[in-house]
């Protein structure tokens, strides 16, 4: 069930059907990004309204749903999503969503996607900093 909630959701992705992405999310949803904790929200509007800027800020974005799982209730999804912003510049966002789904809809999600870094630290650079805070 889950997994097919997912499919149904880049599918609506895809076709850049808002009606049918915000029927996905049950009307209680709450969204958590624990790596970006302001990002916080509850309810399907602000899906809707959030959404709505994306689809009409990157008119050709595209979601690719490269692997997901479930296990009862909740579903993993690794995603890129990626099209090209009406300033020219590309959006090339990475990561994974974990959703719990209830009655065939998104009941909460817990959401790891960043934009892909064109030019960051190498390996090294990043462990010197976890490890010893300098940078």
């Amino acid at each position: 069930m889950a997994t097919e909630v997912l499919e149904r959701l880049r599918d609506a992705q895809n076709r850049h059907d808002l009606d049918a992405f915000v029927a996905c999310f049950d009307p209680d949803y709450r969204s958590n990004q624990p790596v970006h904790p302001e990002r916080t929200f509850a309810g399907r509007e602000q899906v809707r309204q959030n959404w709505a800027e994306v689809f009409s800020g990157v008119p050709d974005f595209h979601a690719e749903l490269l692997r997901s799982a479930q296990e009862g209730d909740t579903g993993w999804a690794e995603w890129h999503w990626h099209g090209t912003r009406m300033d020219g510049t590309r959006l090339d966002m990475r990561g994974v969503t974990i959703f719990g789904v209830r009655e065939d809809r998104i009941a909460w999600g817990r959401l790891y996607l960043e934009e892909v870094e064109v030019a960051g630290q190498d390996i090294e650079q990043v462990v010197q900093q976890m490890a010893g805070g300098t940078g």
